[in-house]
């Protein structure tokens, strides 16, 4: 079981390209022994349910690789920049 901050931690990189923390950061540049250095006792137990999550619930394009995490976080912050100059 994913512990709540987590989720929503993932939730917002994924909807808002917003970084998470650096154990975080590590699950999703697929960087798994940074994510087990550092990951406190909880997430080292569920790191398998956190990457399950993951693949099955966040889109592909924003994981995978630091390139891809690099290009999601800019992606996004362009979307956010966008909409923010839309509104009058």
């Amino acid at each position: 079981m994913i512990r709540p901050d987590i989720k929503d931690a993932l939730d917002e990189y994924a909807t808002h390209g917003l970084q998470p923390g650096g154990f975080l950061t590590a699950v999703l540049e697929n960087n798994l022994m940074e994510a087990v250095g550092r990951a406190d006792d909880y997430n080292a137990h569920t790191l398998v349910d956190i990457i399950r999550y993951c693949y099955n619930d966040i889109p592909g394009l924003c994981w995978g690789s630091p390139e891809k995490v690099k290009t999601w976080i800019e992606r996004k912050q362009k979307e956010r920049t966008t909409t923010q100059e839309a509104v009058p």
